[in-house]
């Protein structure tokens, strides 16, 4: 069902809460890449412009959960936000308790404010009601537009919405606009249709290929996730990276694609050296991988494949790189889906979405984002959508 946006809100003066993913990659203390918060801006925008009070809350890596870690602190968003806003952006130290309450009252009409590290505390991983009626308390409006985190069950996702039942909770923007292109892609694509699935495990990808196998045209294999599949054909991998424990569920995999009308190609050939390593003796192989070989991309004859499919399609959905594309001259795969995404998108009209993660990371790299329909911005939450999940952060929402 359609979800109402922060547009269908009347936000003058009331604060509202805005759960955005401003997850970004840090080095030194520094953001490496602010596309995260560039893309919740125009959420930002629509509050503030109106004259709402806004409270926004996120998480950033992986802290332990005991208190302040340094190294994961939100203030270097805050001053990202406030250089993109124009504006002074307000920050809170902690994210519950009296201060913050304190803080927020004293909120004007288009005031910002930016609460720190959700994940600083434990009890957002583990989704804790106490917690999240904290938070929930301090605002009158909730608007998710986090899409990197819409498979979690974390505080902020669900137990807070859950808090402020009979208040509006509404979609941000980039939410709104992320479930669009993916629900429609797999609901209604023009055919015809590709998934191209990559990874470095086929356990993590395994729900999305028994949903897409009812659905798509055709789904390519890459990665090292693609040497579990062989291993389970009977084929040798050499040295490749593989999941012992997986192999019996991706021979039901490979049974289950023999029954159906989509499909299911892995790599042909492939592009080994004996380590990871830009350095390190490369020989392609093709069919079997020999020795102590370590698969680490698509060979050519696989990429010759891959373009024609891909370059020909009406809907391509990706997600996962072909190969160890951080290491050139292992790239070469990831390199060549990423242009023909790019060619079937200028030249048929194509939609084409990226799903987040390390896909994103190499389109980015690539210097071919803006050359495709979409980049997602959650490689998890758009994997939970092409497994056909029900993302409960979003059920939560007021529909239409």
């Amino acid at each position: 069902m359609a979800k109402k946006t922060i547009a269908d809100v009347d936000v003058t003066g009331r604060p509202v809460l805005m759960r955005v993913d401003f997850n970004v990659p840090m080095k030194d203390g520094r953001i490496v890449d602010d596309r995260r918060i560039r893309m919740a801006m125009a959420s930002i925008s629509s509050v503030v412009d109106r004259g709402g009070r806004l409270i926004l809350i996120s998480h950033l890596g992986r802290p332990r959960g005991g208190g302040v870690e340094r190294e994961f602190s939100l203030r270097p968003v805050c001053d990202r936000l406030g250089d993109l806003l124009g504006r002074r952006v307000a920050f809170a130290d902690d994210c519950v308790g009296p201060n913050v309450a304190g803080v927020v009252a004293g909120l004007g009409d288009g005031d910002v404010l930016l609460l720190e590290n959700l994940r600083f505390h434990k009890q957002e991983r583990d989704g804790d009601a106490d917690f999240a009626r904290q938070i929930a308390g301090l605002a009158q409006v909730y608007c998710n537009d986090a899409f990197g985190t819409a498979h979690r069950q974390d505080a902020s996702m669900v137990a807070v919405p859950l808090a402020m039942a009979g208040k509006p909770r509404v979609t941000g923007f980039l939410l709104e606009k992320e479930i669009e292109y993916l629900s429609q892609a797999i609901i209604e694509p023009v055919r015809p249709f590709v998934a191209i699935l990559g990874g470095a495990k086929v356990s993590d990808k395994i729900g999305a290929i028994r949903n897409l196998l009812g659905k798509v045209d055709t789904i390519l294999i890459g990665g090292a996730m693609a040497y579990t599949l062989m291993l389970a054909a009977g084929k040798a991998v050499g040295n490749s990276m593989v999941e012992p424990d997986r192999i019996d569920e991706a021979g039901q995999i490979l049974s289950a694609a023999r029954q159906n009308t989509a499909q299911l190609v892995t790599p042909i050939d492939h592009v080994c050296g004996q380590a990871l390593d830009s350095q390190t003796r490369i020989k392609i192989f093709s069919g079997q991988i020999e020795g102590d070989w370590l698969g680490l991309d698509i060979g050519p004859g696989t990429i010759s494949r891959y373009e024609g499919v891909v370059e020909a399609a009406g809907t391509i959905v990706w997600n996962g790189p072909m190969g160890a594309f951080e290491t050139p001259p292992f790239d070469a795969g990831t390199r060549a889906v990423a242009r023909a995404m790019a060619k079937a998108t200028r030249q048929n009209g194509a939609t084409s979405i990226v799903g987040g993660g390390d896909s994103a990371a190499a389109i980015e790299q690539f210097d071919l984002a803006g050359q495709v329909t979409h980049v997602s911005t959650g490689g998890g939450a758009s994997l939970a959508m092409l497994e056909g999940k029900c993302l409960a952060s979003v059920e939560l929402l007021d529909e239409v």
